[in-house]
């Protein structure tokens, strides 16, 4: 990342996903940084802070202290909390067979970041991915609480398997992926096809590990986006098959990539099948 300003506002949006992810509202932040005593200008962090605080800003969150640390890596976050209605928590924990499955925004962010770090990446897909990134989770978050959402998750990390393999396991249920409905980045497979990966693609292959049915017919480039890590990912929703059509719509006049790409069976022999 570039400019140091997005890196902070992006920062911010990825820990306030969380909060939105359950259908909460994000209330207060704590910073946490990490960042060299010498080498860099500190005119740097206060570029970061000064994007990840408009975030915060815009989106109602009072920023409460925060915590520093000298690290020749520059680190940037916030610990965040918020409030929900106890009886309308929505949680990775709440898929149901006959379920369908809704993703908010395209992925293929990692692969992208990665190709930005060696200067590979067209201007073009950097911009894209740097739209998709900065696009908050807000207003998903508050459409969910106006459907009857019992299950999300957000997309970070653990890539869009991952973190799928968690809902299926926590809901005992089998998530089938219709990968050819998967939204992406364009530009992002190109660049997965030059082998620009990150090293999260590894970590994520062995964290879901055996638990997955994978169509063989599923490009190589593909099959790398559907494990890449992103970075303020979009959130994956549980919802019944008639609303889920409704979202969408909804959905769509912020995320226009929002689409429904899967749906939730009786567990089966896997936790995941991706066809």
């Amino acid at each position: 990342m570039d400019d140091p300003y997005d890196f902070g506002r992006i920062a911010a949006l990825n820990s306030i996903n969380d909060v939105w992810a359950m259908g909460g509202t994000p209330i207060t932040a704590l910073a946490i940084t990490c960042f060299p005593k010498k080498g860099v200008d500190f005119s740097i962090l206060g570029q970061i802070m000064r994007g990840g605080l408009e975030v915060l800003t815009e989106n109602s969150v009072a920023l409460v202290g925060g915590h520093s640390v000298s690290d020749p890596e520059i680190k940037f976050g916030y610990a965040v909390t918020g409030t929900i209605d106890p009886n309308k928590i929505i949680t990775n924990r709440g898929a149901r067979p006959g379920d369908a499955l809704v993703l908010t925004k395209p992925i293929g962010t990692g692969v992208i970041s990665t190709a930005i770090k060696f200067d590979k990446a067209p201007t073009d897909v950097a911009e894209a991915s740097l739209r998709t990134m900065l696009l908050a989770g807000r207003e998903a978050a508050a459409l969910m609480r106006e459907f009857d959402v019992k299950g999300a998750t957000d997309i970070t990390g653990f890539a869009l398997l991952g973190h799928a393999w968690e809902m299926a396991r926590g809901s005992s249920v089998t998530i089938e992926i219709d990968s050819s409905h998967v939204p992406v980045i364009e530009g992002a497979l190109e660049l997965a096809g030059r082998g620009l990966v990150t090293g999260g693609d590894k970590t994520n292959r062995a964290y879901v590990g055996d638990d997955i049915e994978l169509n063989p017919a599923i490009s190589t480039e593909l099959n790398c986006l559907l494990y890449d890590p992103q970075t303020a990912g979009g959130l994956l929703i549980s919802i019944s098959v008639p609303e889920a059509h409704t979202l969408v719509e909804r959905l769509n006049e912020f995320y226009p990539d929002a689409a429904i790409i899967g749906r939730v069976t009786e567990r089966g022999a896997h936790s995941i099948v991706v066809v």
